[in-house]
């Protein structure tokens, strides 16, 4: 097993302050072997938030892997968008968009699905499958893991825009032996196979800081995984401010797909 914290859309410029040291505390009490954080760094892309993000990050007692969201390029400075939409998270955050993550146990592949070119909707293209597929071409009995901002599959409800691709992404990774889909973007937290894919586990975070809550307590995801075998906590934090696991729930791999198993791992 290896464990992964994943944390999403912490929108450093519209946070509630009180869960910062709360958020960091728990992170690293849970010692994970990755820390995975899928996008939405910021609320509008200005250095000052980026600096919040970057210092944010440095506290972290793990490797850390990104990539970035649709606030993560400026929406209001126009120049900066079309000509260098990915300038500060360059400079604050990882000169790669599409960061990866290799060891003995499990292989992850980011993928920067935010297009600057729209502001909400995102994209994830045929180059993206096939560089993705390549990643876990080698990956043998490691589990393999995608990271994204937007979804691939929306909750039902959803007003969001779904991203341009999102079928065949799911087709094309489900075959290339993808295990596990992390996103974020909608602030809700989800975790089930996909409908359409029942082979792909999809975890989608809530917001870890934001105090734009969208019908739940900010939250983030601790995943320990296998090949054969996925554990997902959900961790949310109370009115009280401290964070707790607010659901833990195990699935095991079967040729019909990822089935839910009766008794979680022990919190």
């Amino acid at each position: 097993m290896r464990r992964i914290v994943h944390l999403s859309d912490l929108h450093f410029g519209r946070t509630s302050p009180a869960l910062l040291e709360p958020l960091i505390q728990q992170t690293n009490r849970l010692k994970p072997d990755l820390c995975v954080i899928s996008g939405d760094f910021t609320q509008r892309a200005r250095h000052s938030q980026f600096r919040e993000a970057a210092a944010f990050i440095k506290r972290i007692d793990a490797k850390v892997l990104t990539v970035p969201g649709n606030h993560d390029t400026p929406l209001d400075n126009l120049f900066v968008r079309m000509i260098r939409p990915w300038s500060r998270y360059r400079k604050y955050i990882n000169q790669d968009l599409e960061t990866t993550y290799q060891d003995d146990r499990m292989v992850v592949a980011g993928v920067n699905t935010a297009n600057p070119w729209v502001h909400q909707a995102g994209r994830f293209s045929d180059e993206d499958l096939q560089r993705v597929c390549g990643i876990f071409a080698d990956a043998g009995d490691r589990a393999r893991v995608v990271v994204m901002h937007h979804p691939p599959e929306h909750l039902e409800g959803s007003d969001k825009t779904l991203m341009k691709g999102a079928a065949a992404a799911l087709r094309g990774l489900a075959e290339c032996g993808a295990d596990v889909v992390l996103c974020g973007h909608i602030h809700r937290t989800h975790i089930s196979p996909f409908t359409t894919a029942p082979g792909l586990l999809f975890v989608q975070a809530g917001t870890g800081l934001s105090n734009r809550l969208r019908n739940e307590e900010n939250s983030f995801n601790v995943l320990d995984v296998s090949r054969p075998e996925i554990a997902v906590q959900a961790i949310s934090a109370g009115a009280d401010g401290k964070f707790a696991v607010t659901a833990n729930v195990r699935f095991r791999r079967a040729p019909e797909g990822w089935l839910k198993l009766e008794e979680p791992l022990p919190t």
